[in-house]
């Protein structure tokens, strides 16, 4: 019978050929009738139980308030190639009943085998950890492009940092140009005082040559001291995002407020392939909307790029939204008029707004201008705006939420007041308005607009019981898509967005509201809310797996529809079909909906949502 034991399933092909044959020689096999206890709550385990045939429920005993009825509550039925009682099995006593549903076979693997075998193969060990952020840690280890998975773990350490070089304030232009020009560096860092700023070879040329600066004039005049810096311990995906970002070649090192170094994006580039900053130049040279067209279709085949090679979605969104946030602004530069834009702020909502898009499934866009403002082209302006982006990938949204609609055109007293009205409503059509409203995001013309109105709003909220409590609300509206037993059907569809991200989104979205965070991305609203003491570290970071896992399990598929389409478009963005998930993927899925069901239990008790 140890022939029949399937090793390619996690996480026993997590051992080495050594391991699998221990494990193999230390199997044993159980053979249990319908109704038969395989394990009892408080029983000292045999070991692992992997399920060859049949099913078996994990149940707890219910006890009615006056003690008489007791009955088995089921958690969680397992069925062919499950495994159940690892963490019994550790910590040396049962918790819960496990008992066959069905004539049921199961391979044994004995406790101190599985100790033994945890022991010597750490990643074996993490698996049974029986947290999704470890399981999925180690299946995107296992799986996937190892070049691209090497680079997705590369620290800024790993052998890019420059070694600065480093003038005194004092040093002419001239003896900075011979000393780059001698050590073969592109920039310098003058130190003046305590703090460091940087002049690169552009701007010594501007200097000498548009400002007709003496060669003898002191470099620290020309330095700019606004620098970007990371850690040597950040992962080189984040500096690439940076510099996107940005729009900047460079960035300082600093540990623990000491200079460290100079991370070039030459360097960065050298890891990774994906021509993003090639887009990002052709966006920011685009001189006329025919360029950026051109320049915004090529996104297709870099979110194609990094998907096929297995980027992690939070990685992917962020450079994304980098990136469809600088088309957005670039765009708006070229249409609305230079003496018009300081007067008014484009802003992106929605998943746009949160940059958790990958995939353009929409847009969701608005106007805020200056109260008293006369344009009388603003509107015809903005129409032209939502056409062009149209014609660049951004698909119409299906509520007319763009700046086309006169609706979402408005003066900084309208936009506010409106805020103000969807709060009281806080129903229907307004809790969703309000609900895209406020992850709301300035991307282009001034931003003191936007941001006045809202920290206006945060004030206004401020300890309203009753608003938070109508607007979490909206979180439980979608049932968790886990059948009676907790277990995902077995095929057909499932709607993620419904089922997974939303609940998680929203109510996230809420805390973030009521504790004035005024990040806008659900990640960092979850490690801001853990940093606040709202939200445990551990909880936090299950969350963020879970999200993470529905939103990258959503975009593989996305991207093979669309690849198989006519069109090339996926019209139904939301579905996972779950007959095209492996058993790992389906586990994982498993996983992440029960911290949604968990989450959602915490909801109900935070804002008194009961029934």
């Amino acid at each position: 019978m140890p022939s029949s034991f399937k090793m390619e399933n996690m996480p026993f092909s997590l051992l080495d050929e050594q391991e699998q044959n221990q494990l193999r020689a230390s199997l044993d096999i159980g053979y249990y009738q319908a109704g038969e206890t395989l394990l009892a709550a408080g029983d000292v385990p045999e070991g692992v139980y992997v399920i060859l045939k049949g099913q078996v429920g994990e149940s707890d005993v219910v006890v009615s308030d006056d003690e008489e009825d007791r009955h088995e509550h089921v958690f969680v039925h397992y069925t062919n190639e499950d495994y159940f009682g690892a963490w019994s099995a550790i910590r040396g006593k049962a918790i819960h009943n496990f008992i066959a549903e069905e004539e049921t076979i199961c391979h044994i693997l004995p406790t101190k085998t599985l100790l033994d075998l945890s022991a010597s193969n750490s990643r074996f060990a993490d698996y049974f950890q029986q947290s999704l952020s470890a399981k999925t840690e180690i299946q995107a280890q296992e799986g996937g492009d190892q070049d691209m998975a090497e680079f997705m773990l590369a620290q800024i350490k790993d052998g890019v940092i420059r070694e600065p070089l480093i003038v005194l304030e004092g040093t002419t232009i001239y003896e900075a140009t011979l000393m780059m020009r001698e050590k073969h560096a592109d920039c310098v860092l003058v130190k003046r005082g305590n703090r460091y700023g940087m002049v690169t070879g552009t701007d010594l040329l501007d200097a000498v040559v548009i400002n007709k600066l003496e060669l003898t004039s002191d470099v620290a005049e020309i330095a700019s001291y606004r620098l970007i810096s990371t850690t040597s311990d950040d992962y080189l995906f984040n500096a690439l995002i940076t510099m996107t970002q940005q729009h900047i070649e460079r960035v300082v090192v600093m540990d623990d407020n000491q200079l460290a170094g100079v991370v070039e994006l030459t360097d960065v580039l050298s890891y990774f392939s994906s021509h993003s900053h090639v887009i990002g130049l052709r966006i920011e040279r685009a001189k006329t909307i025919e360029d950026l067209y051109e320049a915004a279709h090529g996104l297709n085949d870099l979110i194609k790029a990094l998907v096929t090679h297995g980027v992690k979605a939070r990685f992917a969104m962020d450079l994304i939204a980098a990136m469809n946030g600088r088309v957005i602004a670039k765009l708006f530069d070229l249409i609305v008029p230079v003496d018009m834009q300081p007067h008014v702020c484009l802003v992106v909502m929605g998943s746009e707004g949160r940059g958790e898009q990958v995939i353009k499934t929409d847009q969701d866009n608005a106007l805020i201008y200056r109260d008293g403002l006369i344009w009388p082209e603003m509107q015809e302006t903005m129409n032209k705006f939502s056409e062009t982006l149209i014609s660049f990938g951004f698909p119409k949204c299906p509520g007319d939420i763009m700046v086309s609609n006169p609706a979402w055109v408005k003066s900084i007293g309208d936009w506010t007041q409106q805020l103000s009205d969807w709060s009281y409503r806080c129903e229907g059509e307004a809790q969703m308005n309000l609900a895209i409203a406020v992850d709301a995001h300035p991307v282009a013309g001034n931003h003191a607009l936007f941001k006045t109105s809202r920290n206006w709003f945060l004030r206004h909220l401020q300890d309203n019981d009753v608003f938070f409590s109508h607007f979490a609300k909206a979180s439980l509206e979608f049932d968790t898509p886990l059948t009676f037993f907790g277990n995902l059907k077995e095929k057909g569809e499932l709607d993620v967005k419904k089922g997974g991200i939303f609940p998680i989104v929203h109510g996230i979205r809420t805390m973030a509201l009521q504790y004035k965070i005024l990040e806008t991305n659900t990640f960092k609203r979850i490690e801001a809310l853990v940093e606040l003491g709202q939200m445990k570290e551990e909880h936090g970071r299950e969350m963020a797996e879970a999200l993470a896992l529905f939103i990258q399990t959503r975009l593989r598929q996305q991207v093979k529809r669309i690849d198989d389409s006519a069109d090339g478009v996926d019209q139904t963005p939301n579905t996972i079909e779950l007959a095209n998930l492996d058993k790992m993927e389906r586990d994982l899925l498993r996983d992440g909906l029960h911290i949604v069901k968990g989450f959602k239990k915490h909801l109900s008790l935070r804002y008194h949502l009961g029934g």
